[in-house]
Parts: structure tokens; C-alpha cells; sequence
């Protein structure tokens, strides 16, 4: 019996966003036509950078890459709005309108974040049942599946029904990229206790504490977003962007520390030394490139951002990112059980 291939998928890089542009997008592009067999590659920016960095590593006639002239880069300083309005033939805009016209099953982007979501939201959409989208992000934990976390910036201000919908995407996200059952979805909180926090928190935790289809446990506090005791943790964009950021760079520092105290004498350097392959498996399992790939969702299509200071890994991440939800059709499933959701609200 011969085995099933995977289908043809096709993907829309924005190749000229991020601070690195082509020095990080081109060789993860190419690293990921080895990886990928049975996707293929929409290169948008500009044919004569593209063109050249390509022949200059042997894949310009590659039969899984095709380029896509932009005549335009959306700047990591643009406004989403003047973005929005004057960027219409950036690399962003053109990957989102591929998206948008069926020719690729999904977006990938390191640029300007304000710009892909004003951008994604016009051009795509929101799905039937929902207002606002959502950024969200696997991150690391303590038990070694990883915890989705939403939203990471997409919506600062969300209401209790916006946080509810969240509650849902990201219950949706974990079962389908993630292979979750029942995922367990929580708020993040001042306290665990039931008196805390706003009025808003406290209207959504009574809204998923009626949903049948949703695994509420109730609230988390912040020093347990790593600790495996949620699979979904939901909340407003503000708190989600500075939650993340402080981790990273809390992450960053103790890793900074250790190697520093390590340098300090010379019983220390050989004791770095033969702990260095431990501190290195560490490194990696806190390092954001392996968990890069930010999707947002609640949209029309599927587009994942990755990090603006992305290197070729965090950039390949994204792009593995956009493949699975491709494969597991994550915005039908989102689409299917708010729809499921709203009838047993109703």
C-alpha cells in the first residue's frame, strides 16, 4: 500500500519586513524548502534584492519558489494608518492580498505589527462572531507542553464578550496546532480569588464558567504562566504585550547572570564548561526563536507574525507555524465552534 502524500500547500512570505529583511527571510525560506517538501513559497518584495540574494545561494529557478515584486516595504516606524492608506504595494499588502485571493493558504510576516493588523484586519476581515483579533503564542512551561497566551497586542481595550471570543480562539488553537483534549483556558488575574479584579474579568469568568464547551478553571495569576496549570491563558492586549516582554527580558537577564558569575574564576570556568551542553539545552527551551510565530487570529485567513529582530530561526518557526494551521484548517475550526458556542449561548 502506498502511503498518502501531504498536499500542495502555498505560502506568502513578506520578505522585506522586520530589522533584517532579506539577511534573515532568504535563508529561512531556503532552509524551509528542504524542511517542507510539499509546501511552496511566494517570495513578495523587491525581484531585483530577491532575485539576486537567490541566485547568489543557487535557488533562483527553485521549482518551489516564485517571486512577487513589491515595489513598496512597510518601515518599522510607519503608522499602521498612514501604513494602511500610502503602503499599497509594500510586500506586507501584497502577501495579505494573495491571502485574501486564495492563491496562498496563509501570511507570514516579521514587519511593522500595528501595520499587519490594521492591514490583515481590511484586507481579511473578521470572522462571523468575532470583534476584535487576537495575537497569541505558544510559550514555553514547566511541564514541557507548551501554553498558549492571547492576546499578546492585536486589541488593548476588550470588553468581557471580545475576552470570551479570545477564550474560545485559544481553546481552539491548542486543540488543533497543539493536539490538546479539554484544554484547560484561564484568566489572568490580580488574585486567584473570586472578589478580584475588574468588572470586566470578572464578567468574563462568569461568561466561561455557563460555556459547556470551554475547560474553565478560573483565574491565574502571573507567576504561574509557565507552570503548566493552564493551556490557554486569555487577556487584554496592554497586559498581554507587557506580560510577555517582561518575561523575555527577565529570561534574558538570568541567562546573562549565570554566564557572567561562570566567567568570574577559574574553578567556575571549568565548572561552565562542563555544564555548558545543560546551560545550552536551557538556552533554547527560553530562547522566543523557538517559539516564535505570534498568529492572528479571527480573521478571514491565516497569518502569523514573527518577531521584528526575527533571525532565520525565529523566521523559519514562523513559517513551520503557518503550516500546521494550514494543515489543521485553524480558522474553519474557530469558525465552527463560535458558531457552536453562540447557538448554546442563545
Amino acid at each position: 500500500m502506498h502511503s498518502l502524500q501531504p498536499l500542495r500547500l502555498k505560502i506568502a512570505l513578506d520578505m522585506m519586513g522586520g530589522d533584517h529583511g532579506p539577511q534573515s527571510t532568504i535563508p529561512a525560506a531556503i532552509e524551509a524548502l528542504c524542511e517542507l517538501p510539499h509546501v511552496d513559497l511566494v517570495l513578495c518584495g523587491d525581484s531585483d534584492i530577491l532575485t539576486h540574494d537567490l541566485e547568489q545561494a543557487g535557488y533562483l529557478n527553485h521549482p518551489q519558489l516564485s517571486v512577487q515584486h513589491a515595489s513598496q516595504t512597510v518601515l518599522m516606524t510607519d503608522k499602521p494608518s498612514v501604513a494602511l492608506r500610502n503602503k499599497r504595494q509594500s510586500s506586507m499588502r501584497i502577501a495579505l492580498d494573495l491571502v485574501e485571493q486564495n492563491k496562498v493558504a496563509a501570511c507570514v510576516s516579521a514587519g511593522n505589527t500595528g501595520a499587519l493588523i490594521a492591514m490583515a484586519h481590511f484586507v481579511l476581515k473578521m470572522l462571523n462572531g468575532v470583534e476584535r483579533p487576537a495575537l497569541i503564542s505558544a510559550l514555553p512551561s514547566t511541564v514541557g507542553s507548551p501554553v498558549f497566551m492571547l492576546d499578546l497586542g492585536a486589541t488593548v481595550n476588550c470588553d468581557s464578550d471580545t475576552l470570551f471570543q479570545f477564550a474560545v480562539m485559544g481553546a481552539v488553537m491548542a486543540e488543533e496546532v497543539e493536539g490538546i483534549v479539554k484544554p484547560k483556558v484561564a484568566l489572568l488575574n490580580m488574585g486567584e480569588e473570586e472578589i478580584k479584579g475588574s468588572d470586566q474579568i470578572k464578567r468574563t469568568s462568569l461568561l466561561l464558567s455557563e460555556c459547556a464547551d470551554i475547560n474553565y478553571i478560573g483565574y491565574i495569576e502571573g507567576n504561574d504562566i509557565f507552570s503548566g496549570k493552564a493551556d490557554v491563558i486569555v487577556c487584554d492586549g496592554f497586559v498581554g504585550n507587557v506580560a510577555l516582554k517582561t518575561c523575555e527580558g527577565v529570561a534574558k537577564l538570568i541567562l546573562k547572570r549565570l554566564e557572567t558569575a561562570l566567567k568570574n574564576s577559574m574553578s567556575a570556568q571549568l565548572f561552565g564548561w562542563l555544564i555548558k551542553p545543560f546551560l545550552k539545552s536551557i538556552s533554547l527551551g527560553v530562547n522566543p526563536d523557538q517559539y516564535n510565530g505570534a498568529s492572528l487570529i479571527g480573521l478571514r485567513g491565516i497569518v502569523v507574525k514573527s518577531h521584528g529582530n526575527a533571525t532565520k530561526e525565529a523566521f523559519l518557526s514562523a513559517i513551520r507555524q503557518a503550516v500546521r494551521e494550514v494543515e489543521r484548517q485553524v480558522p474553519v475550526k474557530i469558525k465552527d465552534r463560535l458558531e457552536h458556542v453562540l447557538i448554546d449561548k442563545a
